[in-house]
């Protein structure tokens, strides 16, 4: 299973990637994670690659490759698109964070980014920021999204709660847990 994180620096990109990669550690998959930083401390683009299997012997996934794409941010997830495979799947956030050049002004937010995508690929859009503040941590956007994608997997989900409860600050769990609940239930 290939499966790539994208968003942008300060969204809990790292952090879902770890989640994701002690889960199916925990299940006795082989994984290979590799995080790709951009310009992550001022707010630019972050990539981490998950892959496991059986064994797994590099953790890059190349373009046309992802079997889900989890997708913190628009923008990100229409720069991800040509990494997902051809029956793939993206899992985005409905969610804009403008980048530099578009903060200076030298360029404009993309429009129609979703209605653009969904006549390529398979497009699953989430509030997930919505869902967060719901659970009580507005930071909680990145485990909403596992918990949309865990739904999917074969793993069970006292699995993914253990893993939530090693993984997380102790005062962030039950804000966690919900946000996980509020994915995993949609």
């Amino acid at each position: 299973m290939n499966i790539m994180i994208v968003g942008v620096g300060g969204q809990g990109t790292l952090l879902a990637s770890r989640i994701l990669g002690n889960t199916v550690i925990n299940e006795g998959y082989d994984v290979k994670v590799s995080e790709v930083h951009g310009m992550s401390q001022r707010g630019g683009s972050v990539v981490t690659y998950v892959k496991y299997g059986d064994k797994v012997y590099s953790p890059i996934i190349d373009k046309g490759e992802a079997d889900i794409i989890l997708a913190f941010e628009k923008l990100e997830a229409y720069r991800a698109m040509p990494y997902l495979k051809k029956d793939g799947l993206i899992i985005c956030n409905d969610q804009e964070i403008n980048p530099m050049p578009v903060i200076i002004g030298a360029t404009t937010y993309p429009e129609n980014i979703f209605e653009k995508m969904s006549k390529k690929i398979n497009l699953k859009v989430i509030d997930a920021y919505k869902l967060a503040k719901e659970a009580g941590n507005a930071k909680s956007v990145n485990v909403v999204l596992i918990g949309v994608m865990a739904k999917s997997t074969n793993i069970s989900y006292d699995k993914w709660i253990e893993v939530i409860k090693q993984t997380v600050k102790p005062q962030f769990i039950d804000s966690n847990i919900k946000a996980f609940d509020l994915g995993y239930n949609l």
